[in-house]
């Protein structure tokens, strides 16, 4: 479970000071699916970050799965996001001289886990994500619907707690945007937390709850019907 209480962020310059979130409290459960929702400069990517262990707050209080992290050292939240956080990007972030199998083996890779444990993880995520077929291809060779599905497989491969989707579907047509929102919903009833930033209500539909932030600040929370 994440729980945040009172979380602001501050950025600093030289000659300014730029508060990103303010005041941010909230819970966020096991297994749940909540979409962040809010105009562009309004704290989403600010407070995915602080989510993801790549930041911390300026101020408040962060229990990371029973862990208060506003005092961890670099390495300590570096061990923490290996062990519990995936991160799928708009952007796809696949590397174009290795095939698909490779893009999502370099997961594993940085964690440690043994080659054999790797092939066998490797397989199993692809087969879930449907891509078991184009596992010696390059990204260059998959549609834009395809490669984002090798993202989430990179996300899955190593069993997070957690997934991290921002602007998961902004690259994407209709048809290939509603199979990774499908693929998320799927993950998420499997009992992996998602916490996905979109600007599409439609896509904000599929989560069992909506955060719409402005300013900094929650502005609104919505559950939505099961």
């Amino acid at each position: 479970m994440l729980k945040l209480t009172n979380i602001s962020k501050a950025y600093r310059t030289s000659e300014i000071e730029t508060l990103a979130l303010r005041d941010v409290s909230l819970e966020i459960a096991q297994g749940e699916f909540l979409a962040i929702m809010g105009p562009s400069g309004c704290g989403k990517s600010s407070l995915l970050n602080i989510l993801g262990l790549l930041d911390t707050p300026s101020a408040g209080q962060f229990q990371f799965y029973d862990q208060a992290i506003e005092h961890f050292s670099e390495r300590q939240l570096t061990l923490l996001r290996r062990r519990y956080v995936g991160f799928v990007f708009q952007s796809f972030n696949l590397i174009d001289e290795l095939t698909v199998e490779e893009n999502v083996d370099v997961a594993l890779i940085y964690r440690g886990v043994g080659r054999a444990e790797r092939q066998r993880r490797v397989a199993a995520a692809l087969e879930r994500v449907g891509l078991s077929h184009r596992a010696r291809h390059l990204p260059q060779q998959l549609s834009g619907g395809q490669q984002q599905r090798v993202a989430v497989a990179r996300a899955l491969v190593a069993e997070p707690k957690l997934i991290l989707a921002d602007e998961p579907t902004g690259n994407l047509d209709t048809a290939n945007g509603e199979a990774v929102m499908d693929m998320l919903t799927e993950i998420a009833r499997a009992g992996t937390t998602v916490v996905m930033v979109t600007h599409s209500h439609a896509h904000a539909a599929y989560a069992q709850r909506t955060l719409n932030l402005l300013d900094g600040q929650v502005v609104a929370a919505t559950l939505m019907a099961a």
